[in-house]
């Protein structure tokens, strides 16, 4: 009987995860039981069980993933050329955030994950690993402004990247739980309290 490729496997592994985060978008962690993940995947219970052992294990395997993407622009962002303002950095992750944020999108397992692992040791590991993660390009996006001549020459570039992060989450909590702001409006707040890069405006002639 020829063996299981190692790519089949893994299909299978993230057919499971992709009916999970379906199931835990549209009625949340606590809602959302395995029977329903069985039924999203259209895999039996010992076929899901092969790779996950609980619920638990598959939330704390999707935490790793609800800000992956939002991630991976951001990388992309930073080290374009020129270097995006913060106004237009936080635009483009705000937008992004919107766009996946829909009654079935990744984005909505992120505060349910955040409030697991204050509770899940293991939920805890991933989501502390992802806001490092988070955080470092931020900093690393901090220091590039600083060689920009954006900050002051004895910025602390790792209070920045500090005080940045909450911009993300706080809009994230905003839009999925108030229905607002937009983008734009995140931006032009953005842009009042750190106007870096941005075009100085020219006196009015008459």
């Amino acid at each position: 009987m020829p063996r299981v490729s190692e790519e089949h496997l893994e299909r299978r592994r993230q057919q499971i995860l992709d009916a999970a985060q379906l199931c835990f978008a549209r009625r949340g962690f606590h809602e959302t039981s395995m029977q329903d993940v069985f039924a999203e995947s259209g895999l039996s219970a010992g076929a899901v069980y092969r790779y996950f052992k609980s619920k638990n294990e598959l939330i704390s395997a999707l935490a790793t993933q609800t800000m992956v993407d939002v991630r991976a622009t951001m990388s992309t962002l930073i080290h374009g050329d020129p270097l995006p303002t913060p106004a237009q950095l936080v635009a483009a992750l705000a937008e992004q955030i919107v766009a996946q944020s829909g009654p079935e999108g990744t984005i909505r397992l992120a505060p349910q994950v955040w409030a697991l692992a204050m509770v899940h040791p293991e939920a805890s590991e991933y989501v502390k690993d992802a806001i490092l993660a988070m955080r470092g390009l931020w900093h690393e996006y901090a220091e590039l402004m600083h060689a920009a001549g954006w900050l002051p020459a004895n910025a602390d570039t790792h209070a920045v990247a500090t005080a940045m992060i909450c911009f993300i989450p706080g809009f994230m909590l905003q839009h999925l739980i108030i229905g607002d702001p937009d983008p734009e409006t995140l931006a032009r707040g953005v842009r009042t309290m750190l106007p870096y890069g941005e075009p100085v405006a020219q006196p009015v002639t008459t």
